[in-house]
């Protein structure tokens, strides 16, 4: 129970400290996720795809992005009950430093991730050519 508890908490606290730096499509208490969308960053042409990506150079696993389908762009925000608050708080900073950096310098969004052993792959040719052998 406790540890559902602290992932409710977790999750609500990331809610509303991203609330307006990214759309929240449903504004309502949410349990041990929540959702955003990609809305804000449109006009600066950044994608949840993009900002996903720039998380990586931040150190972030990046979240489960396209879904739920109902809401276009989404990013959904699971932090477990084992985060501490410090790290969560780093996590939300990072995300805070992405929106801004998709107003003033997007193509470091398109570019990333900068940092990782592997840059960006071409997700469409790997789809519909896969290496299955290493």
């Amino acid at each position: 129970k406790k540890a559902s508890q602290l992932a409710v908490l977790n999750a609500a606290y990331i809610k509303d400290n991203l609330k307006g730096t990214f759309h929240l499509p449903y504004d309502r208490p949410c349990m041990h996720e929540c959702v955003f969308s990609d809305k804000l960053q449109e006009p600066y042409k950044v994608t949840t795809l993009d900002m996903v990506k720039r998380l990586m150079d931040y150190g972030f696993h990046p979240p489960t992005i396209y879904f739920p389908l109902v809401v276009s762009g989404a990013i959904m925000i699971e932090p477990t009950e084992t985060e501490s608050k410090e790290d969560i708080d780093l996590f939300i900073d990072s995300l805070k430093a992405i929106a801004r950096e998709a107003q003033e310098h997007p193509e470091l969004l398109h570019a990333a991730p900068q940092k990782t052993k592997r840059r960006r792959l071409d997700e469409t040719s790997a789809a519909r050519k896969p290496c299955l052998r290493g």
